[in-house]
């Protein structure tokens, strides 16, 4: 028989000093709900079924911005001196995302019942990776866990900024492409058919550069619907054919780096993921070889990945770390250097805490630099395709005029 599934339930009652509290927990029964809510020093005077929100909406998805922002929170709630349990109700308290609240409430009720912070985590991997549980559970054994969520918070500010920093990137440029093809298809499926209809009346040989957007356009006339379900399906072939098989991500991954700036700028933010990586992992406690492991999967590119399982490889035979990574040929020198200073006098982590702040300014300017520099080569190109465009449809009537 399946084990019945819990819902969310709201209530309303009193805590251990007589105030008055009220919120959302999830339970298999209302019984069950007061029984759970009296293990946590609640007696309920209500407890009802939570109402669905009207036509299904309300939740939102629960994005890594939103993890950085609850961990950075619970960090604040726990270096206050706030429980644990209480921590996670103030936290979903201020949020307006259903979703997270959500989220959150049912890992209070995991945590209310006995379980570790960490293995209630675990749960959710959908969220909370290997690497956060993992440091979790080293701030609980060690009695430090307002110290490791400072990090983690720090360390997921870190990623997500710099995340943002390489969609702002490449948002840009992709999203004026994608308009100037629209602005171009519909000159060519709906204007240039009123121009094309005009000049069968001249009963003269239309211009080469004419007849060619022409052709064009009636061949889009044609064929527009075709071409978008082919476009449609090739990209999202791409995308998947990425996610399953490791040769064609691997392809993807190394055209990227070889792009003029685009790729520089992945460069750059993969030796600062490295580095932010390593540097917290390593200040939590977690032995270099198993911090590796984090580092692999927190590098974003399958070819640095299968680079970092080499590294831990070799320092797991005894090979110093900057040793590993300057045999591997696809660090930067400074970053090697770094890390070699670091090993040396003992300050790992700081060190690459360091290379990381230098290569994040370095992407943060790159983008910037390249937003300026895009701007004005967009322009041009967006003149070129709509001017060229309207030249090709009045270059017969400019002859005609010659000709009168």
């Amino acid at each position: 028989m399946a084990n019945p599934t819990a819902i969310p339930y709201i209530y309303k009652g009193v805590d251990s000093k007589g105030g008055k509290v009220q919120g959302e927990i999830n339970g298999i029964s209302p019984a069950l709900v007061k029984a759970q809510l009296r293990k946590q020093g609640i007696i309920a005077n209500r407890v009802q079924k939570k109402p669905k929100p009207l036509f299904g909406g309300g939740k939102k998805k629960v994005k890594p911005a939103d993890i950085a922002l609850f961990t950075r929170q619970m960090a604040t709630m726990m270096k206050a001196g706030i429980p644990l349990v209480q921590s996670f109700e103030i936290v979903a308290d201020g949020l307006d995302n259903e979703g997270v609240k959500e989220l959150i409430f049912k890992i209070r009720d995991d945590v209310a019942s006995g379980t570790a912070f960490a293995d209630a985590l675990r749960k959710y991997p959908l969220y909370f990776d290997a690497l956060f549980c993992n440091l979790v559970a080293a701030g609980e054994q060690s009695g430090a866990l307002e110290t490791m969520l400072d990090r983690i918070a720090t360390y997921k500010e870190k990623t997500e900024s710099l995340k943002a920093k390489i969609k702002k990137a490449m948002t840009y440029p992709i999203a004026v492409i994608i308009v100037a093809i629209i602005v171009t298809s519909i000159l060519l499926i709906k204007v240039v058919p009123q121009f094309a209809s005009t000049f069968s009346s001249f009963g003269a040989d239309l211009p080469a550069f004419t007849r060619l957007v022409v052709n064009m356009s009636e061949w889009m006339q044609a064929n527009w619907f075709f071409t978008l379900i082919t476009i449609i399906f090739c990209v999202g072939g791409l995308i998947e054919s990425k996610k399953r098989n490791k040769k064609i991500a691997g392809f993807f991954d190394r055209l990227i780096l070889k792009l003029p700036i685009l790729g520089k700028i992945t460069y750059n933010s993969i030796s600062a993921r490295f580095a932010r990586t390593l540097s917290t992992t390593f200040a939590a406690g977690v032995p270099l070889i198993d911090a590796l492991k984090s580092v692999a999967g927190a590098t974003g590119n399958s070819l640095y990945e299968e680079a970092t399982y080499k590294i831990r490889d070799s320092v797991s035979t005894g090979i110093p770390l900057n040793t590993a990574m300057r045999t591997s040929d696809l660090y930067p020198t400074m970053l090697i250097q770094m890390t070699a200073i670091g090993e040396e006098s003992g300050a790992l982590d700081e060190m690459l805490s360091k290379a990381a702040e230098y290569y994040e300014e370095a992407v943060d300017n790159m983008v910037d630099n390249l937003t300026t520099l895009l701007e004005p080569i967009i322009m041009a190109v967006l003149g070129i395709l709509v001017g060229g465009l309207m030249i090709a449809m009045y270059l017969p009537i400019f002859q005609l005029g010659q000709v009168v």
